[in-house]
């Protein structure tokens, strides 16, 4: 009976303890550790969302990028972290749910994280060389099985989310496809424009300028539902390729471990930044969707999101650099 009533004792002090710490959080600086370069997306995002969480929280939200071997060293930094609320990942879907299995010797999982909030997404666009005679995802298809010629497709480097798209849309469309790796996107409108390569799956700020000249053309938007910024470029199954959609979302992780306490006072404030207008017209910006989904669903939708990818990866043999 005296070990059950210390049990008791000790269970609730550590739930209390628990339950203050999450009261009084955060009572200190917040890092949110980027695993890519300063000016990028998951960058821009997450200085953004630490800004709001500054305001409302009146504590400093410092932003430590850590870029390096494909997103692999901030990641495993945030994985190793102390899991205390103090230390966040603001994530980038290739890297959290591509990497772990492009490179079997990463030293972290999916496993290794908290989720905490979705914050944005953005689906990709399907555009072609300005130079090839198609003007519609359905003539797309036909040219590449025309004399089994095959297309031609660019990513900015192999096993980048455009290479696994590319590797999708060509099982999916049943048209042969042959990837053509690049050190970045820049170098791949050049050839497109040029005709050198006949399509490049990626985001819609990547081309809409080109898009708007007419150098490029846009087929089809890999989402849901159009996007503003290109209202008239159609959804890919308004094109007739129903249930392709590709999309890079990037989301906020805690180690795992975290207090749930403050995990969902986390994800209840980075709700209201998500849903603000200003947040909003932020992301829309960037070519984007403000996306918000609390703890429970973004580990459901990761859980998905491995199982789609690591198939995709497997099935098509791509390898990392």
């Amino acid at each position: 009976m005296k070990v059950a009533i210390l049990f008791s004792a000790t269970t609730i002090f550590a739930a209390a303890s628990v339950f203050a710490q999450a009261e009084t959080y955060p009572t200190k600086n917040i890092t949110i550790i980027v695993p890519s370069a300063p000016a990028g997306s998951t960058d821009i995002m997450a200085r953004f969302i630490g800004e709001q969480l500054q305001q409302a929280w009146g504590q400093a939200v410092v932003i430590d990028n850590r870029p390096g071997a494909s997103g692999n060293i901030g990641t495993e930094a945030v994985a190793r972290a102390n899991p205390d609320g103090y230390t966040l990942l603001m994530q980038y879907s290739g890297y959290h749910v591509g990497n772990p299995a492009l490179f079997p010797q990463i030293r972290w999982k999916p496993a290794d994280f908290a989720p905490v909030a979705l914050v944005m997404r953005a689906p990709h666009v399907i555009a072609v060389s300005g130079k090839l005679p198609v003007t519609s995802l359905k003539e797309l298809i036909a040219y590449g099985h025309k004399d089994d010629k095959g297309l031609f497709y660019a990513s900015s480097g192999k096993g980048s989310i455009q290479h696994i798209a590319g590797e999708m849309f060509g099982r999916q469309a049943k048209v042969s496809t042959t990837h053509i790796p690049y050190k970045g996107a820049g170098p791949v409108l050049t050839d497109l424009m040029s005709g050198q390569v006949d399509m490049f799956i990626t985001t819609p700020p990547s081309v809409i300028g080109q898009v708007q000249s007419g150098k490029i053309k846009a087929l089809a938007y890999a989402g849901p539902t159009r996007h503003p910024s290109i209202p008239d470029v159609p959804t890919t199954a308004e094109a007739g390729l129903a249930g392709y959609e590709v999309e890079s979302w990037f989301a906020v992780f805690a180690p795992a471990k975290t207090p749930a306490s403050i995990v969902q006072k986390l994800t209840s404030q980075i709700k209201t930044i998500v849903e603000s207008d200003v947040y909003k017209k932020k992301v829309s910006d960037q070519g984007a969707f403000a996306s918000y989904m609390d703890s429970k669903s973004l580990g459901k939708f990761v859980d998905a999101e491995m199982a789609q990818w690591s198939k995709v990866i497997k099935d098509a043999r791509i390898k990392a650099d």
